[in-house]
């Protein structure tokens, strides 16, 4: 049996497709499935204000059931491990084979890994169900004593700066491989730096961790460090499964999608988000949401047998808002970069309103 339309994964690109399908009183053909590992989406704009208290659990995370229903869409709690693009088989972690008439992927990425001999827990920040886990953790039974992040992005930052106000016990590293914030204007990593130092995050900068052994990250340069906990906030990773699916990919794996967010080699199958290769697109939750209307139209005039006319063109510059953990943000655009209050409520007022709008009555 052939389901008309799988979707993998509940990324930011495949929540704003089911909500504007809602908006549209559109409903999927009957057998369309929505398969992610668990029933709630988490939001990860709000998850650092999770983690530093700012938040509760059910402010930060997507019931999936209700926007399933509410499209004409089975929810399927799995995970993909493998992919025949040229039949469109999904094959599930349980065993479970399913064919796709039109393919939607939005499944994320993981965060790149040193090698390492599993004598310290070595925590991705994607997906954000597993540090989750641990940060419950840790705040039942006591944190690490000294707890390495490994990253230099926004995502390392708000990280590092969440949990020193959420484990105020735990000394925190930060180790950045480029310079910090590379990305956003020279002063956003002034004013950050001023922010570790003031709280006493140690902040090891230009340090690539090349294994981690025995308790002690390895870098490049410099002297082992020992740490009892690492979480990686690397970047983005492929998938194993997209190495061998059969997908036209980049070099690093990702898979290659023309401005239709088509595959370049299947295109019944779509990708976007994280997992996804367009060229001038960032991999940012704001990309994401933008890809969004693109692909819920597109979606539909494939499962219509008509060809998609909608075209995707991601913006050359975006906001940035890095949440800091003192009621504060820095607010980042072109050359700008501003830390304040206002900042913060700007962020808290798109959080919550893109929440929601994914809360169903």
């Amino acid at each position: 049996m052939t389901q008309p339309l799988i979707m993998v994964g509940a990324g930011h690109a495949h929540l704003v497709t089911l909500r504007g399908w809602i908006e549209q009183g559109y409903h999927a053909p009957p057998g369309s499935l929505l398969i992610t590992p668990e029933r709630y989406a988490w939001y990860s704009g709000m998850m650092p204000g999770l983690l530093a208290g700012r938040w509760q659990t059910e402010h930060c995370r997507i019931d999936l059931a209700p926007l399933c229903n509410a499209t004409g869409m089975a929810l399927q709690e799995g995970q993909l491990v493998q992919l025949d693009a040229d039949s469109r088989f999904v094959t599930l972690a349980s065993g479970q084979q399913l064919r796709a008439g039109v393919l939607s992927l939005n499944s994320g990425a993981s965060n790149p890994a040193p090698e390492h001999d599993n004598s310290i827990p070595v925590i991705g920040a994607k997906p954000f169900g597993d540090l989750y886990q641990h940060w419950q953790q840790w705040r039942r039974s006591g944190a690490p004593a000294r707890l390495a992040i490994l990253g230099g992005g926004a995502a390392a930052v708000e990280l590092a700066l969440a949990l020193q106000k959420a484990l105020s016990e735990c000394q925190i590293l930060l180790f950045s491989s480029n310079p910090l914030l590379s990305g956003q204007p020279p002063r956003a990593a002034r004013l950050i730096r001023t922010l570790l130092l003031r709280r006493g995050i140690a902040l090891h900068e230009g340090a690539t961790i090349s294994r981690i052994e025995n308790g002690y990250l390895h870098a490049t340069t410099g002297d082992p460090v020992a740490a009892d906990a690492a979480i990686l906030a690397t970047g983005a990773a492929p998938a194993a499964w997209q190495h061998s699916s059969g997908l036209a990919t980049d070099s690093a794996g990702f898979i290659r999608v023309s401005a239709t967010l088509q595959s370049q080699s299947h295109p019944s199958i779509f990708a976007s988000g994280d997992c996804a290769a367009l060229a001038g697109c960032p991999r940012s939750g704001v990309y994401a949401v933008r890809q969004g209307p693109t692909l819920g139209a597109n979606l539909r005039a494939l499962l219509r047998g008509q060809q998609p006319q909608q075209h995707y063109q991601p913006q050359p510059r975006a906001l940035a808002l890095l949440a800091t953990a003192d009621q504060q943000a820095l607010a980042c655009y072109g050359p700008l970069a501003i830390h304040s209050s206002a900042a913060m409520w700007l962020k808290d007022k798109l959080d919550t309103d893109f929440m929601r709008s994914l809360q169903m009555d």
